[in-house]
């Protein structure tokens, strides 16, 4: 687990812009700050990865930090630095209290901070509806203290956040259950592309299909069944995310704090121009629920967008804690407009700057959602920690041998999953890692396959041995699984059936031909060739179609079709690419690489509350029962309390009464 962070620390450092030049910097020392990390971060993070003149009239008719418009008369005062660079003020003066010193576009050191006041005549607005802090020209400080008055600072951090909640000391239960008696092991399966190959034939390129399935949670001991769960929350609290969008993730967060067992714990990292973390890592018991509620209650959202502060922070929290749980994990929800770092600084207008985000998912071995409509941000949080709070297999490895002379494995097609092929094609190993409560992950695995020893009578063949190990989450003693033998039939002449393709195997080539074609399409889409990518999504539809398994109504091959048909209607034009399209994809391929389920626009993941199955319109294939009962379980929330937020918009979420 701890690689995840540091490989995630790695794609951090590799998004950092260039340092700015010494000459920009040696003028004046910066004001000293209060927050060490705070100051330290907006130093080696820049805004913008280069200058902006001060006559270019868009860097006058926008804040770099929200965005926003800064047309004269929008009843909001305007605050002209040193370096003729223009801001909000309050903007720029929540950027300062997050301990930023330094002009967000061209790095310059100011003389003169921005502080906000509780004097409002501490500032003079002109005519313009700008307003100029400046002793040389106005009689700013003529009107206030030489000592600039307190500002409002966040609670001070620990240098370390080794300051985590003990985890609860174990009690050995001496009443067995009927799942610790008989516990309920992965299941492996197999299935060779065709039954038979002629005697006489080879193939230099013959598919197995070789899958693994978690086992399932009991109804009746799933919280002494499954790892507890060390979860940071990483929130962006920009400006971009006031209103609706801070109501509706506030509720988000509560219904996460309300599904946490005792076991679980929970810290809660903001970001908007710094990172704060608002929360330190406690047991979710009824006193820490509270508590946690109550943090997130007093969130406001205000300022710019440094995503990378914020997961920085978050990662500090995991990597710096005392003691550990099985599983941890970070999640971020932002509206995907970094202003600070990387491409994103320089791209202010763009309405879904998501490639970044996905990459970074990527690198820590986690998935990338993308939530088109506000009003699913508690659905997309409720299918992810309905993955989280239902692990059952840790350190998983899905290990393949050559059963036969001549027999060689050629190649692995795993997605983000690690493979390897050693001795010379005779053992393959896949490393999956954690699996949740009935998760399942299917692989094609490509040999050669020679001809059969007909001298000495042979009518099968042996392909593969399969066997995985894992630790079990409960006993945390380590499992080993043998499968059964892959074999294959050797008749001297093929009969027709002979020669049709195993279903299972179909379906699999399908999907990943499918993630392939959408892959092509995005690059295609970038390049600015939308007419070649919908031609390349509409000749795939055509040949998935055609298939053996979608020909017999297979439910995969039906989603994929879906899936197609979607994405090439988000390429029908370069606004709508941009749009949603772009994140679209991205999360698809995500999903499609981990086989694990993303939240993809408004549509993936609406669970029907009838009968718990999944909506045609968001059945992902890769949703576990785990996922679809916390997502009906948001759902109902919400219906219930859909007329309470109406006529209560207060901004905050309260927690249920605990069970008596």
């Amino acid at each position: 687990m701890s690689g995840s962070w540091s490989k995630l620390q790695k794609a951090l450092s590799f998004r950092q812009p260039k340092s700015p030049p010494e000459n920009a910097s040696s003028d004046a020392k910066s004001p000293p700050s209060t927050r060490p990390s705070s100051a330290a971060s907006s130093s080696t993070f820049s805004r913008f990865t280069r200058s902006f003149s001060s006559t270019s009239r868009s860097s006058k008719r926008t804040c770099a930090i929200c965005l926003g418009s800064m047309k004269a008369g929008n009843g909001q005062a305007i605050f002209t630095a040193e370096c003729a660079h223009s801001f909000h003020f309050s903007c720029i003066a929540n950027s300062v209290k997050h301990g930023n010193y330094l002009c967000p576009i061209c790095r310059c050191k100011w003389k003169e901070i921005p502080l906000m006041s509780s004097f409002s005549t501490d500032v003079n607005t002109n005519n313009a509806g700008r307003t100029r802090v400046s002793p040389l020209e106005d009689n700013y400080l003529d009107n206030i203290p030489r000592v600039p008055p307190p500002v409002s600072l966040p609670l001070p951090e620990p240098l370390h956040f080794s300051d985590d909640e003990h985890l609860p000391s174990i009690t050995v239960d001496q009443t067995p259950s009927p799942s610790t008696v008989h516990p309920e092991t992965a299941v492996l399966k197999a299935f060779p592309e065709y039954s038979a190959v002629a005697a006489s034939g080879s193939m230099s390129r013959f598919a197995v299909l070789v899958g693994v399935r978690a086992p399932p949670l009991a109804d009746d001991v799933r919280h002494q069944e499954r790892a507890p769960i060390d979860l940071v929350t990483v929130l962006d609290i920009s400006g971009s995310m006031a209103g609706s969008k801070l109501t509706l993730l506030k509720q988000a967060v509560c219904f996460v704090i309300d599904n946490l067992g005792p076991s679980d714990r929970l810290s809660i990292v903001t970001f908007s121009s710094g990172a704060q973390r608002n929360f330190p890592l406690r047991r979710m018991t009824e006193q820490g629920r509270r508590e946690a509620a109550l943090a997130v209650n007093a969130i406001s959202a205000n300022g710019g967008t440094n995503i990378v502060e914020g997961l920085k922070k978050g990662v500090r929290v995991l990597e710096e804690r005392r003691e550990r749980n099985p599983v941890a994990s970070i999640v971020l929800l932002s509206d995907g407009r970094d202003t600070y770092n990387g491409d994103n600084a320089n791209q202010r207008r763009s309405p879904r700057n998501c490639r970044s985000s996905n990459a970074t998912s990527d690198a820590s071995g986690g998935t990338f959602s993308f939530i088109e409509t506000v009003g699913t941000v508690q659905d997309a949080f409720a299918m992810c920690i309905g993955g989280l709070l239902s692990v059952v297999v840790q350190e998983l490895k899905l290990t393949v041998r050559s059963a036969s002379r001549g027999v060689e494995i050629g190649s692995i097609p795993s997605g983000r999953y690690a493979s390897e092929i050693s001795e010379q094609g005779k053992q393959g190993v896949i490393n999956i890692g954690n699996l949740y409560a009935d998760e399942e992950k299917e692989f094609l695995v490509y040999l050669s396959v020679p001809s059969a020893e007909i001298e000495q009578g042979a009518t099968k063949t042996s392909l593969l041995q399969i066997t995985c190990s894992y630790k079990n989450t409960t006993s945390e003693e380590m499992v080993s699984v043998e499968g059964e033998t892959v074999e294959i039939r050797r008749p001297p002449v093929l009969s027709p059936t002979d020669v049709v393709i195993s279903r299972e195997v179909d379906r699999q080539i399908n999907r990943l031909a499918v993630a392939e074609t959408i892959a092509e399409a995005q690059q295609l889409a970038e390049m600015g060739n939308l007419e070649a990518a919908q031609a390349a999504l509409t000749n795939r539809r055509a040949t998935l179609l055609s298939s053996v398994s979608a020909q017999a109504g297979d439910a995969l091959c039906s989603w994929l079709d879906m899936e197609l048909t979607e994405v090439r209607e988000r390429m029908v034009s370069r606004e709508r690419y941009e749009q949603t399209g772009r994140a679209y994809v991205l999360s698809g391929l995500s999903s499609h690489s981990w086989q694990r389920a993303t939240t993809r626009g408004d549509t993936t993941s609406q669970i029907l509350l009838q009968g718990g199955s999944s909506s045609n319109s968001g059945a992902t294939m890769y949703e576990t029962p785990s996922m679809v009962s916390m997502i009906s379980k948001s759902q109902n929330l919400s219906l219930v309390n859909r007329a309470e937020q109406v006529l209560r918009p207060n901004k905050s979420c309260n927690l249920p009464p605990p069970p008596s």
